[in-house]
């Protein structure tokens, strides 16, 4: 009997700050977390120029498993993150909350006063998620709020 393959921990993937040559891979990521709704290359591109410093990536070695993005005002009241995704083989690792904590813990270091995000209604998984990050939700969801048929939950955490 062969021996089974080992789980992967998050002690193997890398956690670290994009760089220009992730741009390719950080849109077929983005694209494979959220096919219906995927970012644009030149979004993602303009996002890396205003915002390098918040824009999270980890690396396995050959490729992106997971990303988080958050774009941060001039004055630092308030950070919205623009984006989690996790690869579909990934998930249930931990490593969303792993690429949030970091995120979390960047901002509260540049002294950022609160934190928004949205998501889609009934995605429960990252609902509880941000919840266990402190996170709270707005009392409804927003109607179209991404325009029509595009309804979210805005949550928010104060650091």
């Amino acid at each position: 009997m062969g021996a089974l393959p080992a789980r992967r921990t998050a002690r193997q993937l890398r956690l670290r700050g994009v760089t220009e040559a992730d741009l390719d891979a950080l849109a077929l990521l983005d694209r494979e977390t959220f096919p219906e709704e995927p970012y644009p290359y030149f979004v993602l591109r303009q996002m890396y120029d205003v915002y390098p410093d918040h824009l999270l990536v980890l690396d396995d070695g050959t490729e992106l498993k997971g990303y988080v993005l958050v774009g941060t005002a001039p004055d630092k009241s308030r950070s919205w993150i623009l984006g989690l995704g996790i690869t579909r083989d990934e998930r249930g690792q931990g490593y969303g909350r792993r690429l949030m904590d970091e995120a979390l813990r960047r901002l509260r270091g540049i002294g950022v006063a609160e934190v928004l995000l949205t998501v889609v209604p009934t995605n429960t998984a990252a609902i509880l998620l941000y919840e266990t990050l402190g996170f709270t939700a707005e009392q409804t969801t927003r109607q179209d709020y991404f325009g029509p048929g595009a309804d979210r939950l805005v949550m928010r955490l104060r650091l």
